[in-house]
């Protein structure tokens, strides 16, 4: 997938004027690219829309006008972006209640250890790959990034619909699965087809 390049980037000023447009279109784009898995954890798969965008936005939140910050943001985000055979995520732990997220937070300790993510590929599992530095012995972040990397057969499959696809999670405190069809299995296949 094109990584983001500093051609891209408009300055705050030009940004600021086309801003609503731009993330109005990169709301509708992130919906057709959203998997809730279960009540609490919802995937949202990358591409170099959505990457842009958070670039975009990080440089506006922090005021970044400098341009060696500025390369850091996109060197940053586009480590997001998938590579070839592979399809990634931010995966974020939906806990709604301010009082409780301290405490609900910590048993999702372990969803990220490569064991209790995978996508389901008929009766092949692809184990999801997960960014270190986002837990430690005791605690977890809420937003994780993620990737699910295919061998040659396994991209065919997936492409062609020959094998139905599901996100799942067999975790001892969270046991929940979802279909990958309809619009994000199409995103997906033109993500794998670039």
């Amino acid at each position: 997938m094109n990584k983001v390049s500093e051609s891209e980037i408009l300055d705050i000023a030009q940004y600021e004027k086309i801003r609503s447009d731009f993330r109005r279109r990169i709301i509708e784009l992130k919906k057709r690219r959203r998997i809730g898995i279960g009540p609490t954890i919802t995937l949202v798969f990358e591409n170099h829309d959505t990457v842009l965008n958070q670039v975009q936005e990080m440089m506006r939140s922090e005021r970044l006008v400098d341009e060696t910050a500025i390369r850091h943001e996109i060197d940053t985000y586009n480590k997001l972006l998938p590579e070839e055979n592979e399809i990634a995520a931010t995966m974020f732990i939906e806990i709604l209640d301010p009082a409780r997220i301290r405490q609900e937070i910590t048993g999702f300790h372990g969803v990220n250890s490569g064991e209790h993510v995978f996508l389901q590929l008929g009766d092949e599992r692809l184990p999801a790959i997960f960014e270190e530095g986002q837990s430690d012995d005791r605690r977890i972040s809420a937003v994780q990034y993620l990737r699910f990397r295919f061998t040659d057969a396994q991209r065919e499959a997936f492409t062609s619909g020959r094998a139905q696809a599901k996100l799942v999670i067999e975790h001892p405190n969270y046991n929940h699965s979802a279909l990958i069809d309809g619009v994000i299995l199409k995103e997906l296949i033109d993500d794998l087809n670039k």
